[in-house]
């Protein structure tokens, strides 16, 4: 298969990361989890107690976001310290949304996003993939579900994380995501044109992992 570039966008607790994951392994592609740059932004303004993009841009020009795979997952770095779980925290989840609206935040990782990229054979996941980063992926896929089920999604995954969650809460959160990411005024999460619209309300991981993988080897 040729080098392709995979545009996996979407509301919060779609799968879209799980997928990503998934389908990076299957078909020997870069994985870049855009989400989790974002929510190191939100830990280092929430730790700096600064909403000033210049503060949170000078923190992590200073110690880089990174990544590294291990067979217990993905991990993820600011500098040397690794915020795989700090990221993950309710307060964190919480507090993404009106760091990642800020315009001087979003364009500085976006540029990340783009260097990486340029390598080509890669996989992204966020909310503005397919419309802002990469605007010519190969392949792009806007994949949604029910607010309900996210939340049921997400409700099982701090179970086993061991976050306290109450599922209602969970609900009225993403849905009110949901609408703070799809009503900001910089790269606010909608589908693109080329998209495939994928609603995944009843599918299983694998049932959304073939779709994508299928596309894919159609390229």
């Amino acid at each position: 298969m040729k080098k392709i570039q995979i545009a996996v966008d979407g509301p919060a607790s779609s799968g879209k990361s799980t997928v990503a994951k998934i389908v990076a392994q299957d078909l020997g592609l870069i994985y870049l989890d855009t989400g989790a740059m974002y929510r190191a932004a939100a830990a280092v303004a929430l730790r700096n107690k600064t909403g000033l993009a210049d503060d949170i841009i000078s923190v992590i020009t200073d110690n880089p976001i990174s990544f590294k795979n291990t067979k217990k997952g993905q991990l993820v770095f600011l500098g040397d310290e690794d915020v795989t779980s700090l990221i993950r925290t309710n307060e964190v989840t919480n507090n993404v949304s009106w760091v990642a609206a800020i315009s001087e935040i979003r364009e500085f990782l976006v540029a990340e996003q783009q260097r990486i990229a340029a390598e080509g054979n890669i996989i992204m996941d966020g909310r503005d993939i397919g419309t802002v980063v990469l605007p010519e992926a190969d392949l792009k896929i806007f994949l949604v579900a029910s607010v309900d089920e996210r939340a049921e999604r997400r409700f099982k995954e701090n179970q086993l994380k061991g976050i306290p969650t109450d599922l209602e809460t969970l609900k009225f959160e993403i849905a009110e995501r949901d609408r703070k990411d799809s009503t900001r005024e910089v790269s606010p999460l909608k589908q693109a044109q080329d998209a495939i619209l994928l609603d995944s309300t009843g599918m299983s991981i694998n049932d959304v992992v073939q779709f994508i993988e299928t596309k894919a080897k159609e390229l």
